[in-house]
């Protein structure tokens, strides 16, 4: 499993904007970013 190059693109762009707006977000982006790597990490390494 991997992500397509423009999707991840839009995600950081959205978050990029997000955090500018509301600076606090940025502990749930982060949180959110490794929590959904992780889970594409593992689930990726049990299916090969």
């Amino acid at each position: 499993m991997s992500f397509h190059p423009i999707a991840s693109s839009i995600i950081a762009l959205i978050a990029g904007i997000l955090i500018l707006i509301f600076p606090r977000l940025l502990n749930y982006v982060v949180a959110l970013y490794l929590i959904i790597i992780g889970i594409v990490g593992v689930l990726g390494h049990y299916h090969t």
